[in-house]
């Protein structure tokens, strides 16, 4: 609507409205300015010598001696709505001397990449995509790790998911029954054509652990249960089929 003025004017004021969305705005600034953000200049808050975080453990066949991979956390914004948790530091701790070389150097290379700031969640992927040339290894439960790097990208998603940078990508409570059913129905009918006659017992160290004698190695979720269900392959660990 247009108003036309008729009258010379002799004089304005601000509105009390603008005041208050100036104020407004200047509140939001300082805000935002106030907020601590991941960088490579954050030091460790004073008085806190010591970060919280988690310790794991990484056996490998390759190897009598466990890696024991720890991954420190810091605060940041700690009590206010802009709290986060970040990954500050990471240590790897074997008794194979064989391994130090390379492990200082990944240690040193991926703590420096958390305290960049940014996006660190691509160094889980990049990871687990390296390859040992000499092959690799089925963990327990029948997932493949193709090097012992990967298992610790493996290790690092795990705790990416934990402290809540990645999301969980685990199934529903009705896909794992689903798939616990279908599981059950090979499992008989593998017993019923006697395939399974002569199977040792499975035991929680497998490599076909929870899965069928028959399963073959999902390409997708790197797992030794992909079953042919209804004439489609299917897996019984991720619940990828190719079918689609």
């Amino acid at each position: 609507m247009t108003v036309r003025i008729n009258k010379k004017i002799v004089g304005y004021h601000v509105g009390e409205k603008k005041e208050e969305s100036k104020a407004e705005t200047d509140k939001k600034a300082n805000r935002k300015a106030d907020i601590i953000r991941m960088h490579e200049k954050l030091e460790r808050p004073e008085g806190m010598e010591c970060l919280e975080g988690a310790t794991y453990k990484i056996r490998t066949p390759l190897d009598d001696h466990a890696l024991y991979v720890t991954i420190n956390d810091i605060v940041l914004n700690m009590g206010t709505e802009h709290e986060q948790r970040r990954p500050f530091e990471i240590f790897i701790n074997s008794k194979n001397m064989d391994h130090f070389q390379w492990i200082v150097a990944l240690t040193r290379v991926m703590s420096a990449v958390f305290r960049k700031g940014g996006d660190v969640t691509f160094m889980a992927e990049e990871l687990q995509a390296v390859f040992d040339p000499k092959g690799g290894y089925f963990k327990p439960g029948g997932r493949f790790v193709p090097s012992i790097v990967a298992d610790i990208g493996a290790v690092v998603e795990h705790h990416f998911k934990r402290i809540g940078l990645l999301e969980p990508d685990e199934l529903s409570e009705q896909q794992q029954l689903m798939l616990k059913q279908k599981r059950a129905e090979v499992e008989a009918r593998e017993k019923a054509e006697g395939q399974g006659a002569d199977l040792p017992a499975v035991t929680p160290d497998s490599d076909t652990a929870d899965y069928p004698a028959s399963a073959t190695l999902c390409h997708k979720c790197s797992t030794k249960a992909m079953v042919l269900l209804d004439g489609c392959q299917t897996c019984l660990a991720c619940g990828y089929s190719k079918c689609g």
